[in-house]
């Protein structure tokens, strides 16, 4: 009598969860779109450190890299905002319930064109926050424009140059006050899953500036968001590990110099130097470093600067670690005394 063989274990992660609690809806992008890439970075991200989908804030504007959300962690709760206000809506939310974590994917338009201003604030506050550029240089959604982050000299696929320097938008992270930086390439899978797994742990703003080649606008040569372009002109920083708080710390790195950075939660970020003397805890050694990259016509990719002992904007305006519509009247309405008092001051 023949029997049907058991089915093979469910495979799941440290709270219990299949990756597939981590997915999002069907992808809409064009086919090899780097914006993919990342949100498939995102779910491995999140899924491998356990870490709970209905806990997931995510924040979007305008742009095929705001579409980007609906495509990972579909359990997680989510709001999609008009053009370049992204910010304040994250940061209205994030002051509203402190217990969730906060995702924000923009673009290079929706970030350093009409949400230049928006983005600056978010940076000098350091909201403990994800921040996700997928950057390809153009409006993709508008017919391949150049963007604020296209590259003198660039080239459109008709042929036009652009004129115009770029914002270079973790040189503006690092002046302005975030206290993660890193800049990656979509197509580098290990490199980008460290630096999500340490914004996810990180108590603070985490900029993560991702090239990612547009391959309907921006793939062609000429192009300096292209993935040949990245190929020849990625260069490394370092090589990275993360290290959960849940693991034993087994990881084998090879010989060379190794950085260890203890994150807020007791996780180990290892930072392995690639012939670059470079200090990622220096804001003004990865200021000069990006300078210098851009100079030689250089992509630097890894983390740029990290800091673990800046206060947060949650810290410096001391407010309350429950979420604020779990606190009695109480506590967030003042006594009819207190308005008395102001009122008299006014009259």
């Amino acid at each position: 009598m023949s029997t049907t063989p058991a089915p093979p274990p469910k495979r799941v992660n440290r709270i219990g969860l299949e990756v597939l609690s981590y997915k999002g809806a069907k992808t809409t992008l064009c086919a090899g779109c780097g914006h993919n890439a990342i949100s498939e970075r995102v779910i491995e991200a999140f899924y491998e450190l356990g870490v709970q989908p209905w806990s997931v804030a995510k924040f979007s504007g305008i742009g095929c890299s705001s579409k980007s959300p609906a495509y990972f962690l579909g359990l997680a709760h989510g709001f999609n905002g008009v053009h370049g206000r992204m910010p304040s809506i994250a940061t209205g939310a994030m002051l509203a319930n402190r217990t969730m974590l906060g995702i924000g994917v923009t673009g290079d338009g929706d970030t350093a064109s009409i949400g230049l201003g928006q983005y600056m604030h978010l940076l000098r506050r350091n909201l403990p926050f994800i921040y996700i550029i997928e950057n390809n240089g153009v409006y993709g959604l508008t017919k391949g424009q150049f963007s604020a982050t296209a590259d003198l000299g660039s080239k459109l696929k008709t042929g036009t140059a652009n004129d115009l320097p770029p914002f270079d938008c973790c040189s503006l992270a690092l002046q302005c006050g975030a206290t993660f930086v890193a800049r990656s390439f979509s197509g580098d899978k290990r490199q980008l899953q460290a630096l999500l797994k340490t914004a996810i742990v990180h108590k603070g703003l985490a900029v993560i500036d991702v090239i990612s080649p547009c391959t309907t606008f921006n793939d062609h040569e000429g192009s300096t968001k292209s993935y040949a372009y990245m190929k020849e002109h990625d260069e490394m920083l370092h090589e990275l590990d993360f290290v959960p708080f849940f693991e034993d710390i087994s990881v084998e790195i090879p010989e060379g110099e190794i950085k260890s950075i203890e994150l807020h939660d007791g996780s180990t970020l290892r930072i392995k130097k690639l012939g670059h003397d470079y200090d990622p805890t220096d804001k003004f050694t990865a200021l000069k470093a990006l300078d210098e990259a851009e100079r030689k016509g250089e992509v630097l990719t890894g983390v740029l600067y990290i800091d673990t002992g800046k206060p947060t904007f949650m810290d410096v305006l001391n407010m309350e670690d429950a979420p604020l519509a779990t606190l009695p009247e109480s506590r967030i309405r003042p006594p009819k005394e207190a308005l008395h008092e102001a009122m008299e001051e006014l009259s």
